[in-house]
């Protein structure tokens, strides 16, 4: 029996996978979030969280290090070389072996797409799109937040929601019916002051996550609605998801039609809204005047991980 180890590490969860040689899924465990971009000790304390998710599932399972045939890391904020290699650097001192790092946008790829070919649009915590060509050729687009102008993930929704709301209640600028929803999830009042406390929400640790969660609900449901200035952000979105999708036909070889896109993320997966999917094809499409098979991803991104072994056959 030949064992391996998956691993997706994000920035608000950490998942570790056992496989068997037939892609069954033996055990899982799950840990804080592994992005070093989050953490204040960075990529050691990153080290340090995933080598104990290892070693947790390790002795869960009666198994040792050397047990396991070749385990495959698939790290949210590794987006550089050097951070890359960093993080083997830290992992080998804490005795890890048999094992490879990537960033977590590729197992997307190799969870939805049946041939492992493909780009993957993920938006979550953080936005990054991947692909892996016909080639085998890797490439990571975005991933670096206003640097790269990354859009559609939750925080950057929340952003828009809140400007959107500033927008209305304080500059009298244009009316949303994202007021009337804030007023009544939040049970604030449409006056400055009462919005504003909203702000004090977003920095409590213990309110933030709820606080964001219900400024993307409230977004996704006055766009159902028909909201004309929050259609116009799902606008800005869904072309710049576009823009990113097509950046890797014009840098990586794909022989095949339609192109798969696999799309992941909390935003694509647990908040669909076919007003914004509909229209990041159509635009994806009319830019590059390519073909697209569009899956969103219904199986644990995990499972992308062994695959890739197995394509690969590390240490088979």
């Amino acid at each position: 029996m030949r064992y391996y180890i998956g691993i997706d590490g994000g920035g608000t969860k950490t998942q570790y996978a056992l496989f068997d040689e037939n892609r069954t899924m033996l055990d899982s465990v799950k840990t804080e979030g592994s992005n070093h971009e989050n953490l204040e000790g960075a990529i050691p304390a990153a080290a340090d969280i995933i080598m104990s998710g290892v070693n947790a599932l390790l002795a869960k399972n009666n198994l040792t290090i050397d047990d396991i045939t070749h385990t495959l890391m698939a790290l949210a904020g590794i987006d550089h070389v050097y951070q890359h290699d960093e993080m083997r650097v830290e992992l080998d001192q804490r005795g890890m072996k048999n094992y490879s790092v990537y960033n977590d946008g590729f197992i997307v790829i190799k969870a939805g797409a049946d041939n492992g070919v493909g780009i993957g649009y993920n938006c979550g915590a953080g936005t990054c799109c991947n692909s892996v060509d016909s080639d085998g050729k890797m490439l990571q687009v975005g991933g670096f937040g206003e640097l790269s102008g990354d859009m559609g993930n939750g925080h950057w929704i929340a952003t828009q929601t809140f400007r959107l709301l500033y927008d209305d209640i304080c500059l009298k600028a244009r009316k949303t019916k994202l007021t009337e929803l804030a007023i009544a999830n939040f049970g604030i009042a449409a006056e400055r002051d009462s919005l504003l406390g909203l702000i004090a929400r977003l920095e409590n640790e213990k309110e933030a996550e709820n606080t964001i969660r219900t400024l993307i609900d409230i977004f996704f449901e006055a766009a159902a609605l028909g909201d004309e200035p929050t259609l116009s952000v799902i606008r800005m979105m869904a072309e710049r998801g576009a823009e990113y999708i097509v950046a890797h036909l014009k840098n990586q070889n794909f022989v095949c039609d339609p192109v798969n896109v696999v799309l992941s993320g909390s935003i694509h997966t647990k908040l669909p809204s076919d007003i914004y999917k509909n229209l990041l094809k159509e635009r994806t499409e009319a830019i590059s005047g390519r073909k697209f098979k569009f899956i969103t991803l219904d199986v644990p991104p995990v499972t992308g991980c062994i695959n890739w072994m197995l394509e690969e056959n590390f240490g088979g």
